[in-house]
């Protein structure tokens, strides 16, 4: 029996890494962006009401 490997070197590994990591790094930037702009009360209902979705007790 014979087992035949392929080499992910290539340059379309290297295109998909860069892309993934670029997509990553775009996506953080603008999860800053948008968070830095909300209003401060905003952001505080949004995360305690994920706090009651998942069935953690916060008071």
């Amino acid at each position: 029996m014979t087992t035949q490997t392929q080499n992910l070197a290539g340059s379309k590994a290297g295109l998909s890494t860069i892309g993934a990591a670029l997509m990553v790094a775009a996506m953080g930037f603008g999860l800053m962006f948008v968070t830095g702009h909300v209003q401060a009360a905003t952001l505080h209902d949004a995360a305690h009401d994920v706090r009651h979705a998942t069935g953690f007790p916060c008071h």
